[in-house]
């Protein structure tokens, strides 16, 4: 597999303006390692399972490898997981001709909602939907490894 570099921006959604256009998926996602220089997860998607690793972040740029696991592979990794598991629901978007993955959080992240477009380069110009309350792409708070640590419902 080729080395794969993630440029994604995050945002806080603003629920009133924003309603779901299509069927969500659940997600249920776990981390083996959130050290600095690495993050390791584990996810499980409808039928689907894979391992991904993260690089340490650069602007809102790192590399990220992921490999599609069988599924009971993952269910045991998710047992092994530090901390606790991110549940949500997530709902894509076309907009602007760029995919938008807008997370509706479950469990004890339960009250957030984040959407994340990954873009071709860091500077590239996006129209935000009217939807959008405020960028987060640099807040650590709001990385899912962060999360599974330090949940939402507790800040």
């Amino acid at each position: 597999m080729e080395t794969m570099l993630e440029i994604e921006r995050k945002y806080l959604i603003d629920l009133d303006k924003w309603e779901p256009k299509n069927k969500g998926l659940k997600i249920k996602q776990g981390y083996l390692s959130v050290d600095k220089e690495r993050v390791v997860r584990i996810r499980t998607k409808k039928d689907k399972a894979y391992l991904t690793i993260k690089g340490n972040q650069q602007g809102i740029t790192r590399t990220e490898l992921e490999y599609e696991v069988p599924v009971s592979d993952a269910e045991t990794m998710l047992r092994m997981c530090l901390n606790f598991p991110i549940e949500k629901t997530r709902y894509l978007e076309k907009i602007g001709g760029l995919l938008w993955e807008i997370d509706v959080f479950e469990g004890e992240n339960s009250g957030l909602y984040l959407a994340e477009v990954e873009l071709e380069d860091e500077n590239q110009t996006i129209e935000l939907p009217d939807w959008i309350i405020k960028e987060v792409s640099y807040d650590h708070r709001y990385f899912n490894s962060w999360l599974s640590q330090n949940p939402f419902s507790k800040w």
